[in-house]
């Protein structure tokens, strides 16, 4: 205690100094705890986007094999009706699932009777579509209008009605209930084309895939197939994404003991966008935190310094009446201490008050490789904000340690005697 009560009045000696310090290494906290508050909301942002806007579920489940060799024999690699029946059996049992959902892709040529270009589409029933998309609707902040742009709708009535993603729809000049035909192959390796209707269009988000995209009824994926009841994987959403990984593991548990080979995959694997954002961002965060933290260290290194050398005759003084070297040390250590600990204070104030201006601005904009807006916001990271704070009290008080220990060894006389 009396340490600490020493330590604040060295602080209080030269205001200037340590004011100057205390800024720098809060607005060096600061700067961290925004960057990881704004990546932060980026990962939830396109995690949910994955999940609920990319309809991949938090689970895929599928034949072994069919992420590889299914595309060259999709016969041998389709879930039959038996196969779904005996999966969902299975997945009954088990807590925390809320919905499943057979899913079947399907690839071929869409024409408007003039013009044919070729399209991606992802077989779904149109119950288990919005049951995935709930997610998204169950948002109350800025980022529900944002989401809202990428709704997939299709037709429970009509088996025949289809959505088209917008630049598909407008690549072929179909307006809503615009009429046209899909060209494919069957299993077997026959074409099969039927009419459909456009019911409704949506955005993928993704510059990439918003002229390719469609999603049609299962039942008339099946039926352009030419398959009974099969399906190439079945999408599981559960009530908890924190859930997913202990959920893979019970199920292939579960799957494994009847007798089922089936590869399990986390929203995770398949989100390639996902994996490679994080990856840049969490490069950038580091690259970020070396230089804040290399400013900080200098800044408080040079500032314990300038302390240090103005207090060698209160040090020899100190050492003179009876305070060993460890206590020397362990002075202008709380002194450092206390200062990062003040300032990160200030730094996670200054934090608070600059998330809630951008939070509050309502600012907007377009990401690389995307077709719609997205907000700008900041979350708070507190497990980034704890890390920070723990490792810029131990930098600072290394930066303190190393000239106080020099200070400290320095012979009494001598250090009575520096002017």
């Amino acid at each position: 205690m009396n340490t600490f009560r020493l330590a604040l009045r060295g602080l209080s000696r030269n205001r200037r100094r340590s004011l100057v310090t205390l800024l720098t290494i809060a607005f060096g906290f600061a700067a961290i705890a925004l960057f990881a508050g704004y990546t932060h909301n980026v990962y939830d942002g396109l995690a949910r986007q994955a999940v609920h806007g990319e309809l991949l579920g938090h689970l895929t489940l599928s034949k072994r094999g069919m992420s590889k060799e299914g595309k060259l024999d999709p016969e041998r690699y389709l879930l039959t009706a038996a196969d779904i029946a005996r999966i969902r059996d299975v997945l009954r049992d088990q807590p925390g699932i809320e919905l499943v959902a057979p899913r079947l892709a399907l690839s071929g040529i869409v024409s408007n009777g003039r013009a044919s270009t070729i399209f991606i589409a992802e077989g779904i029933e149109p119950a288990a579509m919005e049951g995935l998309q709930a997610g998204l609707l169950a948002l109350q902040d800025i980022r529900r209008e944002a989401f809202m742009r990428t709704l997939k709708k299709l037709d429970p009535e009509h088996a025949d009605v289809v959505a088209l993603s917008a630049g598909l729809a407008e690549l072929l000049h179909l307006p809503l209930q615009g009429q046209a035909a899909l060209l494919v192959n069957t299993l077997h390796g026959q074409a099969n084309a039927m009419d459909i209707t456009v019911g409704s269009t949506f955005t993928t988000g993704n510059a990439n895939t918003n002229d390719k995209s469609a999603l049609i009824p299962l039942a008339l994926t099946q039926s352009l197939y030419d398959i009974d009841g099969g399906a190439d994987r079945l999408t599981v959403l559960l009530d908890d994404i924190a859930r997913t990984e202990r959920m893979r593991e019970r199920l292939g548990e579960a799957l494994r003991a009847t007798g089922l080979d089936i590869e399990i995959r986390s929203w995770q694997d398949l989100s390639d966008f996902y994996n490679q954002v994080h990856n840049m961002f969490n490069m950038i965060f580091g690259f970020i935190f070396s230089i804040v933290l290399t400013v900080v260290v200098m800044g408080t290194a040079n500032s314990m310094s300038m302390t240090v050398i103005e207090r060698t005759r209160e040090i020899g003084t100190l050492r003179a009446i009876g305070l060993r070297r460890g206590g020397v040390l362990r002075l202008f250590a709380a002194e450092a201490m206390l200062l990062t600990l003040v300032s990160c204070a200030v730094g996670l104030l200054i934090t608070i008050a600059v998330r809630y201006g951008i939070n509050a601005a309502a600012i907007s904009y377009v990401p690389p490789n995307s077709t719609s807006p997205v907000p700008l916001l900041v979350d708070l990271d507190f497990a980034r904000i704890a890390f920070t704070l723990v490792l810029m009290l131990a930098v600072g008080s290394l930066a303190a340690w190393l000239p106080a220990r020099r200070a400290a060894h320095q012979a009494i006389p001598d250090a009575l005697g520096h002017n």
